[in-house]
């Protein structure tokens, strides 16, 4: 890889080595909450387990969890990240059910505490949640002691979209025998740009508290109206970069991220200088980053920051983002039902 420097944190500061931030009291270590969560033995460990998963005979997969009950609690809209979590459940033979907040009592005001009791009650063993608020995971980690998967929540993390960015990255970039094996020099010498809505972006943060840990240089870019300069406190190893062209001179992978309307709150932005000054075009790629690896955790605007030509051209991995994700959410949920919580305290302590 060509030898380029500068690595991330979560609000409190990441590790910057192998050690995870133990999990708060009673929440089940087969939670999935944060990536601040995981050592980088975690995520060795999940990437291997995703390779094992995926290539394992169909029939023998399915019977690792064999009936057990996964609940897909998604107070949002989702394609991609509820498809793949339920696809990837029922790939291990686990029973799945959907909860929505427009088909369940939720609508009629139900509290999140009151539906992840019912949930368990019913005999949930695992839930899958996506919610607007931030911090609701935890919340649900604690009310119900139940492994928790995060599936986005508000605006502060998207777990296992950056662990499928980073098997993206990996399987792309680096020789087979690399995949799997992760460590603080893993990713050295790698320029990241993530550009587009920051402020608003969960997988903006999760990329930038897990790829610096792997020795990555993360750049954000964007308008300061969507890219505030205290973004760059999230941890050593992120910068800010207000010139898109300067960015994609350094980058060796660039992820664009789409504008969240639905998060503005009366924020106006003049669109056409947004795509005039950090829309990813064909033009723009080969004169700054023919080379680079282009990525998009969906749903794209195609049009707004990211072409056609470029979303379907040879630089894209956008649809190798959503294959690996399925086999990253088996290994999450594999992790899930099959940690067990007195175990995890001896673990927990070692750390």
């Amino acid at each position: 890889m060509p030898a380029r420097t500068k690595p991330a944190a979560r609000q409190r500061a990441a590790p910057q080595n192998s050690q995870a931030i133990d999990f708060p009291t009673k929440v089940h270590p087969g939670s999935a909450l944060s990536v601040t969560h995981f050592t980088l033995e975690d995520v060795s460990e999940i990437l291997a387990q995703a390779s094992r998963l995926e290539t394992m005979p169909v029939l023998r997969r399915a019977q690792l969890l064999a009936k057990r009950r996964v609940a897909l609690l998604f107070y949002e809209s989702s394609t991609r990240t509820r498809t793949s979590f339920e696809l990837a459940a029922k790939s291990l033979g686990a029973d799945t059910v959907l909860v929505s907040a427009l088909s369940s009592s939720i609508e009629k005001g139900e509290s999140l505490k009151d539906t992840g009791i019912t949930l368990r009650a019913l005999g949930a063993e695992c839930i899958i949640l996506r919610h607007p608020n931030s911090g609701a995971p935890y919340l649900l980690a604690h009310t119900t002691g139940l492994p928790i998967l995060n599936a986005g929540d508000g605006t502060h993390e998207h777990p296992s979209q950056a662990l499928l960015d980073l098997r993206t990255i990996l399987s792309r970039l680096f020789p087979a025998k690399q995949r799997n094996s992760v460590t603080a020099r893993a990713l050295h010498g790698l320029t990241i740009t993530i550009a587009g809505d920051i402020l608003h972006s969960r997988v903006a943060r999760s990329n930038a508290l897990l790829l610096p840990r792997l020795g990555a240089r993360v750049i954000f870019c964007g308008p300061e109206a969507l890219l505030p300069s205290t973004a760059a406190e999230i941890g050593h190893g992120v910068l800010i970069e207000r010139n898109f062209e300067d960015a994609l001179k350094q980058s060796d992978v660039v992820m664009m991220l789409r504008i969240q309307k639905e998060r503005l709150a009366g924020l106006h932005l003049d669109l056409e200088d947004y795509i005039q000054r950090y829309q990813l075009d064909a033009s723009r790629l080969s004169a700054y980053a023919p080379k680079a690896l282009v990525l998009h955790p969906g749903p794209m605007i195609r049009g707004l920051e990211i072409t056609s030509e470029v979303a379907d051209g040879p630089n894209s991995a956008v649809a190798e983002q959503v294959h690996h994700g399925t086999a990253i959410r088996m290994a999450l949920l594999f992790r899930a039902l099959q940690t067990k919580p007195t175990q995890s305290k001896k673990k927990s302590r070692k750390r």
